[in-house]
């Protein structure tokens, strides 16, 4: 045997070095490769969050407006106030018909917060409105605020049936008082004449609205831009209602815009800012997020100085550890050895003392070792029994048929012939069950075989059952395991027919399916109760009555066994009307797929 050297200097040294060598290169790479991870899952975590808090403005917004649009409906669809109009229009008492259509739009201002004006104007060019800011009756201020001018304003909105919305403008000064305004209008209908044009209706809203919406937090800043890249509504900027980028400005510079607004507001510092926005189909416009990215950077920073600290003291800690252990290691593994030396030398009686301090592996192999000695031990012995009843086997046999020969004949010389068939019988069916009882022969053998038995059962019950065996004629030569179909026929003879007074009938048929053989046993006899059924049909055979199932159970996993999950056995029974075993075996499993049968 080759002599094995153990140095436990030389292992250890080995196994910390090869430990330091696969263990600080992959944890520095897993180190960066997570930190950058961990960068866009929490950015990415951000981005999500981010875009749900603009998704949730957005639709605010939607609400907000809708309520708003209340207001709008209340007026162009009023009877009353389309009839005021139609005569304001038509000329009749202007100034009488102004001031009933002023109070009319009095009642709506106070029913929403925000509300500064509700301005109707006609189709004849007359102008009337209600505000909450000035007296004035004549000339709305909030109209100097915006680019169009009345005319234009009213050729827009009369244009079609749709909400419509007009962006922020100048700040709209009111003595002492002054405030950014947008406005909703809609075209006046009369539902008597719906093409007819009559006037529009616009509600004026106090820019703070959109503020409250947005509602800017610490480390970001919300605000709205429209399709022109007009500031709508920005918290601390001076530049609501003017231009911030240019109608066609790309995406980047979009972006730098977005970031100066948000720096003007001296809301967020001068580092690295993020810009987000999420489009409002029925406005037109963007709502957008400036957010700072310094305190998620700093944490980032502060994650990766700890990991690495903590890195650092476990590789120090393992490294003491795997030293320790190491050594332990070497130690377990060189009295194995020397165990298995001395069991190698012919020594079958050696163990491996027991030891609570080795490593668990180490402790497995030991008992591994240990429990192979004892096997060996075992088979050794096993093997002379074995030899022991190998001879047993070859003498029974031969003296069991001898006997029975020296029987037949005595039989014969006394002229008990119906014994002398018994007898012969009897020994035709101990050889061939006895002789390779695992064997493979022909179906047409093995039918054979049955009717002998068969003859010996109907002999010993005194012809008490009738049996008939039907097998088509193409399969007689195809291959099959011997007695794999007695136990289902004895099972059927001495219990199935127990207790049972009319004529006793067994049936078996043989027949080929595509590539399988179909066989079915069938007997009327007393049949077996279903909840039995259901167990034996899932493998469950219990001993009831002091009766067993054990040689159906055998028959059915030597079925199994043979040709695996492809056989199929079924069993169906019912109390009084007997009991049918349906089994399928495959052909295809044989090298020549059973066509010619075996030699």
């Amino acid at each position: 045997m080759r002599e094995i050297s153990f140095d436990r200097k030389s292992i250890g040294t080995r196994l910390i070095m090869a430990f330091v060598v696969t263990s600080f290169l992959p944890i520095a790479l897993v180190n960066i490769v997570a930190y950058y991870n961990t960068s866009r899952l929490v950015r990415q975590n951000v981005e999500s969050m981010t875009n749900a808090n603009l998704e949730q403005i957005r639709v605010s917004l939607d609400v907000w407006l809708d309520s708003y649009e209340d207001i709008l409906y209340q007026v162009y669809t009023d009877d009353n106030i389309v009839e005021l109009v139609d005569k304001i229009n038509a000329g009749e008492d202007v100034a009488s018909n102004r001031q009933m259509l002023r109070r009319a739009l009095r009642g709506m201002v106070y029913t929403k917060d925000y509300v500064k004006f509700i301005t109707v104007i006609t189709d004849s060019g007359e102008l009337v409105f209600y505000n909450q800011l000035t007296s004035a009756t004549t000339r709305t201020s909030w109209m100097d605020s915006i680019s169009m001018s009345q005319a234009e304003l009213y050729r827009e909105i009369s244009g079609d049936n749709k909400l419509h919305t007009i962006p922020t403008g100048e700040k709209v000064v009111f003595g002492s008082n002054s405030c950014y305004l947008f406005h909703i209008g809609r075209r006046i209908i009369d539902y008597r004449d719906v093409d007819k044009r009559c006037g529009i209706v616009l509600v004026s809203i106090d820019e703070r609205l959109l503020e409250e919406i947005c509602s800017t937090t610490e480390n970001g800043l919300n605000f709205i831009v429209d399709s022109e890249g007009t500031l709508i509504s920005c918290t601390g900027s001076e530049r609501v209602g003017e231009a911030v980028y240019d109608r066609g400005a790309g995406r980047e510079d979009k972006r730098a815009a977005c970031q100066r607004i948000a720096r003007e507001t001296g809301l967020l510092g001068e580092t690295a800012l993020s810009v987000y926005s999420v489009h409002d189909e029925e406005t037109g416009w963007e709502i957008v997020r400036v957010t700072s990215q310094e305190e998620l950077i700093q944490a980032l920073r502060q994650q990766q100085q700890l990991r690495v600290s903590i890195i650092v003291l476990s590789l120090c800690t393992v490294m003491t550890i795997m030293f320790r252990q190491v050594t332990k290691m070497t130690d377990s593994i060189k009295r194995v050895v020397e165990t298995m030396r001395k069991a190698g030398r012919g020594d079958l009686t050696i163990r491996v003392a027991p030891d609570r301090t080795r490593p668990t592996e180490i402790e497995v192999i030991a008992e591994e070792f240990n429990s192979m000695m004892d096997k060996l031990k075992q088979s050794t012995q096993k093997q002379k029994n074995a030899e022991i009843a190998a001879l047993e086997a070859q003498i029974n046999p031969h003296f069991l048929y001898n006997t029975l020969d020296t029987i037949n004949w005595m039989a014969i010389d006394r002229d008990e012939y119906e014994i002398s068939n018994m007898i012969a019988t009897l020994a035709g069916i101990l050889r061939y069950g006895i002789s390779d009882s695992n064997g493979v022969v022909r179906i047409k053998d093995e039918v054979d075989w049955l009717k002998q038995y068969i003859f010996l059962q109907q002999t010993k019950l005194k012809n008490s059952f009738d049996c008939h065996i039907n097998v088509e004629p193409e399969i007689m030569g195809l291959p099959i395991h011997k007695l794999l179909l007695q136990p289902f026929i004895e099972n059927a003879i001495l219990h199935g027919f127990e207790g049972v007074d009319r004529t006793h009938k067994l049936q078996m048929d043989m027949g080929r399916d595509g590539n399988r053989i179909v066989i079915r046993i069938q007997d009327n006899g007393c049949g077996i109760p279903a909840e039995m059924v259901r167990e034996m049909n899932a493998g469950i055979f219990k001993k009831t009555d002091n009766r067993n199932h054990i040689g159906m159970e055998n028959a059915i996993t030597r079925i199994h066994m043979y040709y695996g999950g492809r056989a199929e056995v079924k069993i169906v029974s019912s109390l009084g009307q007997g009991t049918e075993v349906r089994i399928s075996i495959p052909v295809d499993d044989w090298p020549d797929g059973g066509r010619d049968g075996v030699d």
